[in-house]
């Protein structure tokens, strides 16, 4: 449809795709956008395949279904890359983000693609640098808006204070939102 934008992640089960999606939503909503963010899940455990989505409209969002032709594409988890068809519905001018320690060029050759562009990350090293553990959904949306520019920076880190400063400790706060700039600043681009 025109003039809305949509995103899928692909996660595994606790990796926080669903979480990324929404808190994405949120900041388009801070923005005044609508939105719509909701997740699929299957076997629905730790370390199962996951999806997520986004959408993002400047208009109200009449439809409701699952994102079959993605503006955006975010891949959490790099064994997803060998598992899950991360391709599926891709547009020619698509953009892939993915959690990787390789270069976007080496993963267009590994994916067999031409269109779209690529843009990687190593969102695990900075997840476990800063949080102590392997969380990457927000280096992954730092990476996200970055490579797209489909929320503003700002707008996320506030909504992300707000909504988790009851939840976490001021600690965790502090390395997620490192996480998600160092992911801004660090994301590479083909």
């Amino acid at each position: 449809m025109k003039g809305i934008t949509e995103v899928v992640w692909h996660g595994r089960g606790g990796q926080g795709a669903v979480t990324a999606a929404k808190l994405l939503a949120e900041a388009a909503l801070r923005e005044g956008r609508n939105v719509q963010a909701f997740p699929e899940f299957g076997a629905e455990r730790a370390g199962a395949p996951v999806r997520s989505f986004t959408r993002i409209s400047e208009s109200p969002i009449t439809i409701h279904c699952s994102i079959t032709a993605p503006d955006y594409i975010v891949v959490l988890d790099p064994t997803l890359l060998d598992a899950v068809d991360i391709t599926e519905g891709m547009k020619p001018d698509s953009k892939i983000i993915i959690n990787t320690v390789n270069s976007p060029k080496d993963e267009r050759a590994a994916l067999g693609i031409n269109g779209g562009k690529i843009f990687t990350v190593d969102a695990t090293s900075i997840s476990v640098a800063k949080l102590g553990r392997n969380i990457p959904n927000m280096p992954m949306v730092g990476a996200l808006l970055k490579a797209t520019g489909v929320v503003k920076l700002e707008s996320l880190i506030e909504i992300f204070k707000e909504d988790f400063a009851k939840k976490f400790t001021p600690e965790v706060i502090k390395g997620d939102l490192e996480a998600i700039e160092q992911a801004y600043k660090e994301v590479k681009a083909e």
